[in-house]
């Protein structure tokens, strides 16, 4: 059956995750009647299936390596983790995989929640196929928000529709811990999982295809994690790549990983971290001549180029351009004004670095890696800059030469990068690669999004002992 709404509401989003959250709070705050549709849980891959469950998963591990190291504490903080407790920990910060508090907040808020697969049908139009079979057709008078994420990307491998593999999933809502996890990838998921897992119980072979692991990072950042899960009895290897794979002995037999250069090695279960494609194959682009399963193009605006009249927009990862949550939900913000604005008949302010243009998408988008060590990194890396023709001066710092660190970690070990632009003398790149680096990151956002040159930076005076006087270090180094 087909349902017209009497009241077609003013804007309509498409996926419930924090990004079309964000979306909904502000588009409804500022008086627009919105609806949010979603076919699974209110929250989102975030709350559920990434970044909650993961780095519950990851604190223990993380905190334990810096415990083991710190003189006057008791030996035991050494040992294996309660991998029980973990769990648990776990399954309460995804909130038991249950979204009735999400769904509050959203009836707090004012928002309509409407449980079912959205498609579009037409400008304007979404249709809501709901778990009942009923379709429900909405007609947005402003704006349609298509907030739907991305989905695991497995790589086209003979053996593999048999095998059941992991994604990353997987790897944050498992109930045990097997005995041996083999993970293909060398990229966030698969070190942050291999981190995990090896320190859970798990004997861990990461596979990577490339000569190093995260190699969209400054090289020292994937050599420190290399070296630190190899010491932890992880078995990385690099150079690698999966030819073939097989699940021997029925559905709960080991899994069999043929190389390609000929060898095998088995494990329990294993985890593809290859990679993300965008959740579009199901949204009813073509109605709208757009691409079905293809990532959706924006301008800084966030409203779908190629579709006329600006009541179209992507939100989040399904933009491809800065596929992190928090980036999402910048967007989202801006989006939500945006919105709101063009509802209102008032300007929509198109400068760079106004409250409706989503610049920092490719200026300073910043990336914690949760391992051991952390690697915490922003705007450019020296690669890109190279690649990009712009000139840049390298200043590196051995972290490890602070008192800060050192109380930190007696035996610390990590190194700070920040890149120059010598003309202007500001700061357009920064990497952290140690423990505990990841709160040195928004300093590093601030100096690269207000553009500080580093003369201005030299008079921002750092405490005393702590890991953030590496700025000091670094700009001595450059400006001395």
């Amino acid at each position: 059956m087909t349902v017209d709404f009497t009241h077609s509401p003013d804007v309509v989003v498409i996926g419930a995750g924090p990004v079309g959250e964000n979306v909904a709070a502000r588009t409804t705050a500022a008086g627009l009647k919105t609806v949010i549709v979603e076919s699974a849980l209110v929250g989102g891959a975030c709350s559920y299936w990434a970044c909650e469950p993961s780095k519950a998963l990851l604190r223990p591990v993380l905190l334990r390596a810096d415990a083991s190291h710190v003189p006057g504490l008791d030996p035991s903080v050494a040992g294996p983790l309660d991998t029980a407790a973990v769990l648990a920990h776990r399954d309460r910060m995804s909130a038991h995989w249950n979204d009735e508090g999400q769904v509050a907040w959203l009836e707090s808020a004012g928002i309509e929640l409407i449980r079912g697969h959205g498609r579009l049908q037409g400008p304007r139009r979404v249709a809501v196929t709901t778990p009942d079979g009923e379709v429900l057709l909405l007609r947005a008078r402003h704006a349609v928000v298509l907030c739907t994420g991305t989905r695991a990307a497995f790589p086209s491998l003979p053996g593999l529709e048999g095998l059941r593999p992991w994604s990353s999933q997987e790897a944050t809502t498992a109930q045990r811990i097997p005995e041996r996890l083999a993970i293909v990838g060398a990229g966030v998921v698969a070190v942050e999982m291999a981190t995990a897992y090896q320190a859970l119980g798990s004997q861990v072979t990461l596979l990577a295809r490339g000569s190093g692991l995260l190699a969209r990072l400054e090289p020292f950042a994937g050599e420190l994690v290399t070296d630190r899960l190899r010491a932890a009895g992880a078995d990385v290897r690099l150079d690698t790549a999966v030819a073939g794979a097989a699940r021997t002995g029925g559905p709960d037999g080991e899994v069999v990983l043929t190389l390609t250069d000929g060898s095998r090695t088995s494990a329990d279960e294993v985890l593809f971290a290859t990679g993300r494609a965008p959740a579009t194959e199901d949204l009813g682009l073509h109605t709208v001549g757009l691409r079905p399963g293809h990532w959706i193009a924006t301008d800084d605006r966030l409203a779908v180029t190629g579709v006329a009249g600006n009541w179209l927009y992507a939100v989040g990862d399904v933009n491809h351009r800065a596929l992190f949550t928090h980036q999402g939900k910048y967007q989202a913000r801006i989006a939500g004004s945006v919105i709101a604005a063009r509802a209102q008949g008032a300007e929509v302010d198109t400068a760079p670095w106004s409250r409706h243009s989503a610049t920092s998408d490719s200026e300073a988008v910043p990336q914690v890696v949760f391992t051991d060590p952390e690697i915490a990194a922003v705007g450019l890396t020296h690669a890109q800059a190279v690649r990009a023709g712009r000139r840049v001066d390298v200043v590196d710092y051995e972290i490890g030469q602070l008192a800060g660190a050192l109380q930190y970690r007696p035996d610390y070990a990590g190194r700070a990068r920040i890149l120059i632009d010598p003309a202007r003398r500001t700061v357009v790149g920064a990497t952290f690669a140690g423990p505990g680096v990841a709160e040195l990151l928004h300093s590093a956002t601030v100096a690269i999004t207000g553009e500080i040159t580093v003369d201005l930076l030299w008079h921002a005076v750092p405490p005393f002992p702590t890991i953030s006087e590496v700025w000091l270090r670094l700009l001595e180094t450059y400006l001395v």
